[in-house]
Formats: structure tokens, sequence, C-alpha cells
């Protein structure tokens, strides 16, 4: 009540003081300090963006530069006008520059408090704007007006009654309520991420679900302490529960799907996956969909529902370890025994080819053109793909088979030629 009445007196001391020559003094030097304060701020962005070594220790404290230097260079004059003069207009313009620097180093706070805190960048001018401006007519006095205006909008709802304040003040105890269970999960989440003792599956779908968890709790709490009846929500939930049953199918069943999978561990961080007739590795994982980053340097987001509803080829589910058959044609005429040694040599000779299963070469069939070898060889690495491997085996091949005589088959077919019978001479008369 007393800081309200301060404040009261503040404002009718800049009234009475706009018609005397002594508020153009006030102006100049706050138009001077700000200008002074502005440039500074640049001057130290400059030196930011420019020197890395200054970037650590001035980065945060960039921010605040320009708050800071008008605040001091606005006392400062206020300490000389005041020999003289009535200084109201600087007496208000203090606070104000004072707690731009507060919250502007409180939201930075608040930014680096989160373990992914980028998303939050973005916003922080347009949150440290709107909270100044709170504060600015609550200082001025024009706050209390404004809130009784907008308590005076108010309408029905269901059985309460609702104001536009009441709404803002929903708004905003949701907003701080939420955000301070998303500070709260990316703490729990970065402590749950580091327990290697835990399975991968088993931390991804804890984090989601505490961070789910603890968004509705924040709601929940939020809207009571604003003076909203939870009831009145029963209506929102039921159109809720009508728009996913009609609009939200597809991101319903997806995200049902990636709880599933998350929990039945069937698929891994780091798995070797076949699906929607692509092939890859198993990069992100999410509530909602799969990333798998392919050979070729592209990432597909597959979604969850997708792998539940159709078939998926993982590499790596029990065993990394997969099976690789080159086939290989030779002539008859060509030394057999030396064919299998050397398709044998080249497979072992291999470093991505394991001993355990060792490789093996199989006479397949006698076909038309030649006899058919089939070699089967085992790798760990799936993830590295087949093409590079069935090139370097095959090349080794083709010169052994060169040096050893060993021949590949043409295609080869006998023409036989049969003469016809001569025809009958003519008779004689």
């Amino acid at each position: 009540m007393h800081n309200s009445r301060e404040i009261h007196n503040l404002l009718l001391d800049l009234m009475s003081h706009l018609e005397r020559t002594t508020l153009l003094w006030q102006i100049a030097v706050l138009v001077v300090s700000l200008i002074f304060a502005w440039w500074l701020s640049r001057i130290t962005r400059t030196r930011v963006a420019t020197d890395g070594a200054w970037h650590v220790s001035l980065s945060s404290f960039q921010r605040i530069v320009f708050p800071v230097t008008a605040t001091l260079l606005v006392l400062g004059g206020k300490a000389i006008l005041k020999q003289w003069q009535l200084v109201p207009l600087l007496n208000i313009a203090i606070p104000l520059l004072l707690s731009l620097a507060v919250i502007r180093i409180t939201l930075y706070l608040v930014r680096k408090a989160f373990v992914s805190g980028e998303w939050l960048k973005p916003w922080e001018r347009i949150f440290s704007i709107l909270i100044w401006l709170g504060l600015a007519l609550h200082i001025t006095g024009f706050l209390p007006v404004i809130l009784d205006s907008l308590n005076e909008l108010n309408f029905a709802f269901g059985k309460q009654k609702l104001s536009m304040l009441l709404l803002i003040q929903g708004v905003l105890a949701v907003f701080v309520t939420v955000i301070v269970a998303l500070w709260l999960g990316s703490l729990l989440e970065s402590r749950i991420m580091r327990a290697e003792h835990l399975a991968m599956n088993f931390r991804v779908l804890s984090t989601k679900f505490l961070r789910a968890f603890l968004i509705l709790v924040s709601v929940l709490i939020a809207l009571p302490l604003a003076g909203i009846d939870l009831t009145v929500l029963s209506l929102f939930g039921g159109a809720l529960g009508v728009g996913m049953g009609l609009g939200l199918q597809k991101v319903a069943s997806n995200y049902v799907s990636g709880f599933i999978i998350l929990m039945d561990k069937s698929i891994h961080i780091g798995d070797v996956l076949t699906a929607d007739n692509r092939f890859g590795t198993v990069t992100g994982l999410t509530a909602r969909y799969l990333i798998l980053k392919g050979r070729d340097g592209t990432e597909a987001i597959i979604p969850n529902e997708t792998l539940i509803t159709s078939t998926v080829v993982n590499h790596s589910f029990s065993d990394r370890k997969i099976r690789i058959n080159l086939p290989v044609q030779i002539s008859y005429d060509s030394p057999l025994e030396t064919a299998m040694r050397i398709m044998l040599e080249a497979a072992t000779s291999h470093s991505r080819v394991i001993t355990e299963p060792k490789p093996r070469v199989f006479l397949k069939d006698f076909a038309d053109n030649g006899i058919l070898l089939d070699m089967e060889i085992w790798i760990s690495d799936p993830e590295e793909g087949q093409l590079p491997l069935r090139s370097d085996i095959n090349l080794q091949i083709w010169q052994e088979f060169k040096k050893q005589g060993v021949e590949f088959p043409f295609p080869r077919r006998d023409i036989r030629i049969i003469r016809a019978p001569p025809a009958n001479p003519p008779s004689a008369g």
C-alpha cells in the first residue's frame, strides 16, 4: 500500500512539472544517457562477435550493458540536477531501467538452466518486453486501472463466471508452471540419460513419460491457483476427444505405437533396419517417429505406426552377424578345386569377413554353360553395406582366376547340319 502511494506521488510530481522548463533538463539527461548506453552496447556486441576470447565472459554481460549503463548515467544526472530542481522524470526512469536489466539477466539464467534451452532464445526478447511493460505499468500506476477494466470484461461459461483478467492470470500461471516443469524435466532427463546401467529404450521412454507427466501436473496446479475451476475443462476435454477421434487418429496412433516400440524393446538406437523399403541405421527414436539414416547420408523419418503395422527387418535384433552369398560360375574345363580355393582365400583375406562362422564354398549346380559355385560369408557390420564388400572380393577372385587359368563360361550352342538326300535322277525316255 505504501509502495502504490509512493508511485502515485511520483506521477503527481511529474504531471506538475510538465509545463516547467526544468523538465527539459531531465529529458536532456535521459536522452544523452540512452544514446551513450546504446553506443556502448553496440561496441560491446561488436567486440563479442569478432573476438572469440571475449565471448564467454561478455556474452552474458552484454545483454545488460545498455540498461545498467543508462541507469548509472541517469543516476549521475539526477545527483547533479537535484541540487537546483526536482527530478520526477528521472525518479521514474531509474526503476524502469533497473527492472529491464533484472528481467534480461533473469531470462538469460532461465535459458541456461535448461539442458536444451535454445528453444527459449528466440522468445527471450519478446518475454523480456512483455514483462518489462507489465512492470512499467505497475511503476507508473496504470496497472490497477487496466486490471479493473479487464475484470469488468466478463462472461459466463457454464456455471462459472470468467473474465479477461482471470483468463490472462490463468495463461500466465500455466506459462510459469510449465517453464518450471520443463526445467525440472530437463534436469531429470540429463541424469537419466547418463545412467549407463539402464537400457537406452527405457531411458528414452522414461524421459518422454516424465516430461509429459510434469507438464500435465503443472497445468493442473496452475489453473486452480489462477482461480479457474477445473470442471470447466470438461467441455474442452470432450471436444479434444472428438477431435482426436476424427482428425488426430494418425497422430495419436503414432504416439501410441512409439510407446509400444519403446516398451517392447524391438528397436534400439544403432540398430540396422530395413523398413518401408529403406535400409539404414537408426539414429533417432522419438514418441512419434523413427529416423533411419541410409548409406547415402539421407535420413528417412518413418512414422511409428508404419513400424507397427508392417514387416520390419532388424538386421541386428539379437545378433549383428548377417550372411552374404556370392555366386560364381566357371567353365567345365577349369580346375574346380583351384577355383574353390581362390574364392576362399579372397574371402578370408578381407577385413570385414569374420572367421566364425567361417566362409564356405559350395558346388551348387551343373548348369548348361558351366559349374555354379556359391560362397557363403558372414559379416558383423551390416550398417557398412554389402556392395563395397562384394566388389572387393569379386575383383580379387577375377584377378586370381586369370592367373590360375580358371575361365568364366560363355553361352555355347552345338549346331548339327543335316544334309538333305540327293534328288532322284530323271528317268530316261
